[in-house]
C-alpha cells in the first residue's frame, strides 16, 4: 500500500527500506515531446544499462506502446533479454552496438536483432554466424567521425564499406543503417561538432557511391536531438532525454525542453537520535556536530548506488526541508544532521525526484558529487526495488 505525502509525491511501499518510483506516464510524455521537437525523423528509445537504471523491459514496452519502433542497446545480452521478454521484431527493431570477439552473433541473428559493425573483424565473425544459421543479417555500419571510441576510422572506411557491399550482393546481409556518435554535442559551439557532421556526410557519400542504400542514417544523441536539427537525418537516439533529464543543463532545465524526470528515489529514516555537540558522525569523523543536534539515519549507501562522493554534499528532503549528507556515505547507510528539527523513525527521505515540489533532482546530486545526472540514475543498484506508476493499458 502507498499513500501521498505533503509534497504530492508517492510514499514508499509499506515495509520497504528504499524504493525508486518510475513514472511511465512521464516517460511517454517525454517521447511525445521529443517527437514534436524533431518533427519527422523516427526515434530510437535507448534502453541500454537497464534503461539508465529505470528498468529496460518496462521502459521498452512503454516506448513501443507509445509508437516507438526502434530500441537501442549496448550489449547483445541486453538486446536478447528484450526479445526474451516478448518484444518482437514486428513491434520494434533492436540495435546492439557493443560487440567483442566470440559474442553471441548466431543468437542475435536468430532473434532478429540489428547488429552494428565497426571493423573487419566484426564483419568476419558476423558472416561466419550467417553461414552457420542461414539467417541474413541486418547491419548498421558505424563510422568513427571523431569520438575516437567505437566506429571505423576514415582510412579503413572504404575497405569496410566494400566488404559489406560484397556480402550484401551475395545475399548474406543488408546494410540497413549507417551511423556515428557525437563527442561534444552537449557543448554548443564546440568545434568538433561541425567537424563530425562533415565527416559523417563524407562517410555517407562514400557508402552511397559504393552502392549502399541504408534505411536509416543516424547521428543524433540526446543533446543533438534537442539542439542540432541538421544532425537528425532519418533517426535520432534519445537516451537521457527520454528519461526526462536535460543533457545540456547549462542550456536548459528539463521543463525548458518539455521533459519531466521519470525516476524518484526515496528511503525512510531508520533511526533518529539526539547527540551532543562535537559528536563525530560516520567513518573518519569528517563531520562533527556543531552543537547539540538530532541525527537521522538513512538506510542506503554506495552498495545501493549512492555515490561516496556525496559525502558532505548530497542533498535530501525530509518534511519539505533540504538537508545534506553529514560525514561519509557508507556501504549501506548515511547520516543527515537535522539540527533542531524534529523527525521520527520511518519518515520519508526524498533523495531526488522531478523537482516540481521543491525536492532535489538527479541534476542536483550530479552537481553535488562533481558528476553527471547520467551517472546518478544509472548507478542505482538492484538492491533498490523499482515501483512502476502510470503504465499504459
Amino acid at each position: 500500500m502507498t499513500t501521498a505525502n505533503t509534497t504530492g509525491t508517492a510514499l514508499l511501499t509499506d515495509g520497504v527500506r528504499a524504493e525508486a518510483t518510475i513514472d511511465l506516464a512521464a516517460l511517454r510524455g517525454n517521447l511525445d515531446a521529443l517527437r514534436a521537437r524533431t518533427n519527422g525523423p523516427e526515434l530510437m528509445a535507448v534502453v541500454k544499462a537497464d534503461a539508465y537504471g529505470h528498468g529496460a523491459v518496462h521502459c521498452a514496452r512503454e516506448a513501443v506502446a507509445a509508437g516507438t519502433r526502434w530500441l537501442g542497446t549496448a550489449t547483445p545480452e541486453e538486446a536478447l533479454a528484450l526479445r526474451a521478454a516478448g518484444i518482437s521484431a514486428a513491434e520494434a527493431r533492436i540495435l546492439c552496438w557493443l560487440w567483442i570477439p566470440g559474442g553471441p552473433w548466431a543468437e542475435a541473428l536468430r532473434a532478429d536483432i540489428d547488429i552494428s559493425v565497426s571493423g573487419q573483424w566484426a564483419l568476419d565473425e558476423l558472416l561466419a554466424a550467417v553461414r552457420e544459421t542461414g539467417v541474413q543479417a541486418r547491419v548498421h555500419l558505424k563510422a568513427d567521425t571523431g569520438l575516437g571510441r567505437n566506429g571505423c576510422q576514415p582510412h579503413d572506411w572504404p575497405d569496410l564499406v566494400a566488404a559489406a557491399r560484397r556480402a550484401e550482393a551475395e545475399g548474406m546481409l543488408n546494410v540497413v543503417g549507417i551511423w556515428s556518435h557525437f563527442a561534444a554535442a552537449d557543448e554548443p559551439g564546440h568545434p568538433s561538432i561541425r567537424l563530425q557532421q562533415d565527416a559523417f556526410a563524407l562517410a555517407l557519400a562514400h557508402a552511397e557511391r559504393a552502392g549502399l542504400r541504408p534505411e536509416v542514417r543516424h547521428l543524433a544523441n540526446s543533446p543533438a536531438t534537442l539542439l542540432l536539427p541538421a544532425s537528425h537525418y532519418d533517426l535520432v537516439r534519445p537516451g537521457l532525454a527520454m528519461y526526462g533529464l536535460s543533457p545540456v543543463p547549462e542550456v536548459g532545465a528539463p521543463a525548458d525542453f518539455g521533459l519531466r524526470p521519470v525516476m524518484a528515489l526515496t528511503a525512510r529514516l531508520a533511526l533518529v537520535k539526539d547527540v551532543p555537540g562535537g559528536h563525530g558522525v560516520s567513518y573518519g569523523h569528517h563531520y562533527t556536530t556543531p552543537g547539540p543536534s538530532t541525527l537521522g539515519l538513512v538506510p542506503v549507501g554506495y552498495a545501493d548506488g549512492i555515490p561516496r562522493h556525496a559525502s558532505g554534499t548530497g542533498p535530501v528532503q525530509v518534511g519539505g526541508k533540504w538537508y545534506t549528507v553529514a560525514g561519509r556515505v557508507a556501504m549501506d547507510q548515511f547520516v543527515i544532521d537535522l539540527g533542531g528539527d524534529h523527525a521520527r523513525v520511518g519518515d520519508e527521505v526524498l533523495l531526488f525526484g522531478n523537482g516540481e515540489h521543491g525536492e532535489p533532482t538527479a541534476e542536483d546530486w550530479g552537481r553535488a558529487c562533481g558528476t553527471l545526472s547520467y551517472e546518478i540514475i544509472t548507478r542505482i543498484g538492484a538492491r533498490v526495488p523499482r515501483r512502476y506508476l502510470g503504465a499504459s493499458e
